[in-house]
């Protein structure tokens, strides 16, 4: 029987070709949505994971790296006490107005201040030495290379920060985060360009390299519960990369739209694929009669129909893997954020998998119908 499943698809692709189609659509939404959730929303924890850092302190109960408040400095103390920690760098973090020299209206951005030394910790893996070195000029900013049209500048062009100016002397990649556009500064630039603020100087979050990453929780959990300056709270960088995440993706409102569209990609994909899987059954129940009447018991036949849905979806999954893989490399190449690994694939294939599954069961009502009386009709 279940040599027979796989020779009815072969020898009768045409039939089943539709279901193919219908799973290969469905499991390549769902590819590309995960992809853009995770893009998208894991970009809000770029500053993280666009840096080397192994601890972040910051302000106690903070849910994501753009809802920071201002700490006392001397909280660094608390860090440099610890001898797991080999290096402690401020990092400024705050919101702005920009004003280009196109006529593009007020952009609101993010300011990130940064020790722009070629070791610095924050964004150490999306910024070249070049860049870092442009940012130690005096009133120097780096913005990301798909937001220049946003901005309305080139690389060289002069715009202004709450009224002070800056000068953008490069565009990196990998900048781009959720919820505005995000300039990079030096810290000197960055102090003189938060006018708001009533003490400037102070850092969003004081970051951390230890001897060893593996320890970070255990040193997180530690300098949490000692006594500061100010009021303060360490994470992972793990920990506080996925905090970020989860906020923008549960408590923003926007993750549930996006799961909710996940959901409606399931249920429209499951009756497309039912419907067809069941036309193709239907299509052979003739044969399906005459192998009941050569002694083939139903419960035999129903396992070649369950066979022929978890081949049908094996193959939609196939062709729509090939062509996320393309789309994926194609949104990499523009700009697009898109984030794609073996865990996505794994979940994606079991949704395909118990879809087709499912389907292939509904399909099952039609075995009803393989009579061989039906044969003398």
């Amino acid at each position: 029987m279940v040599a027979l499943a796989r020779k009815t698809l072969v020898y009768e692709w045409r039939r089943f070709l539709p279901a193919m189609v219908a799973i290969a659509f469905a499991s390549l939404l769902l590819l590309l949505q995960a992809s853009l959730v995770l893009g998208i929303f894991g970009s809000s924890s770029v500053y993280v994971s666009g840096s080397d850092a192994d601890l972040w302190l910051g302000y106690p109960g903070t849910q994501s790296v753009d809802q920071g408040r201002a700490i006392n400095p001397d909280n660094a103390t608390l860090l440099y006490m610890q001898p797991q920690v080999a290096r402690v760098e401020p990092f400024l973090w705050f919101d702005g107005d920009w004003r280009g020299p196109v006529d593009t209206g007020g952009v609101s951005v993010f300011i990130s201040g940064i020790d722009a030394r070629p070791d610095g910790l924050m964004f150490s893996r999306v910024l070249d030495p070049s860049l870092r070195a442009a940012l130690r000029e005096p009133d120097s900013v780096v913005v990301d290379r798909a937001e220049l049209d946003k901005l309305g500048v080139r690389v060289g062009d002069n715009a202004y920060i709450n009224g002070e100016r800056v000068r953008v002397v490069g565009a990196g990649r990998g900048l781009r985060t959720l919820g505005g556009v995000n300039i990079v500064a030096s810290l000197d630039t960055a102090r003189r360009l938060n006018v708001d603020a009533a003490l400037p100087g102070w850092p969003t979050y004081l970051i951390a390299k230890l001897h060893d990453p593996a320890e970070a929780r255990h040193v997180a959990s530690h300098v949490s519960q000692l006594r500061g300056s100010s009021p303060h709270a360490a994470w992972s960088a793990v920990d506080f990369a996925r905090r970020s995440t989860l906020f923008w993706l549960f408590e923003s409102g926007a993750g549930a739209g996006v799961l909710f569209l996940a959901g409606v990609v399931l249920l429209v994909g499951a009756a497309i694929t039912s419907q067809t899987l069941v036309a193709a059954v239907f299509g052979s129940i003739r044969e399906y009669a005459t192998l009941n009447a050569l002694g083939v018991g139903i419960r035999a036949l129903r396992w070649v129909v369950l066979e022929q849905a978890f081949w049908v979806g094996a193959a939609g999954l196939v062709i729509a893997s090939l062509g996320g893989a393309l789309l994926i490399w194609v949104a990499h190449l523009k700009d697009v954020p898109v984030a794609f690994d073996l865990s996505i694939w794994l979940v994606c294939f079991v949704l395909v998998m118990a879809l087709a599954i499912l389907s292939g069961l509904i399909a099952l009502r039609t075995l009803r119908r393989a009579d061989p009386a039906e044969l003398l009709r």
